[in-house]
């Protein structure tokens, strides 16, 4: 059976532009640590200027947008990484294959050979879809 042809690496041009707009959001984006929020929303309540409740939604928020932007700028990296020339690189499959048939305990099964870059993809293809809580948690305990 015939191997499906890779896709050529893209043009040296290509990859400089790439890296430029990946800069730029990095340099228009902010980096926090969920600590320092925490000690922020954690002294609004001290000072009264803001309710407890209204601190945990507001840090929840904050912290799943800044997930969020992390895990896409991640994958943005990873793929400029695998599409450099000789990295033999090229789209690369799901990590988990039949995933969306499988219950949740046989995706938790399927968890401990893949690498961080995988599990993110597995984490973000089921928040996407099914969004089952022990597939997650099971995910964020691998990415430790």
């Amino acid at each position: 059976m015939p191997q499906p042809k890779k896709p050529a690496p893209p043009a040296p041009d290509e990859l400089v532009a790439s890296l430029g707009v990946l800069r730029e959001r990095l340099v228009s984006s902010i980096t926090l640590t969920s600590d320092r929020l925490q000690e922020a929303v954690d002294d609004a309540v001290r000072r009264g200027r803001m309710t407890r409740k209204d601190a945990e939604e507001l840090l929840s928020t904050l912290l799943t947008a800044g997930r969020a932007q992390t895990e896409a700028l991640l994958a943005e990296v990873e793929g400029l990484v695998r599409r450099r020339p000789g990295s033999g690189g090229g789209a690369s499959a799901f990590p988990i294959e039949d995933y969306n048939s499988l219950t949740a305990a046989q995706v938790n099964a399927k968890l401990g050979d893949l690498s961080a870059a995988e599990l993110r993809k597995v984490r973000a293809a089921e928040r996407k879809g099914k969004n089952r809580k022990s597939v997650l948690a099971a995910v964020e305990r691998k990415l430790g």
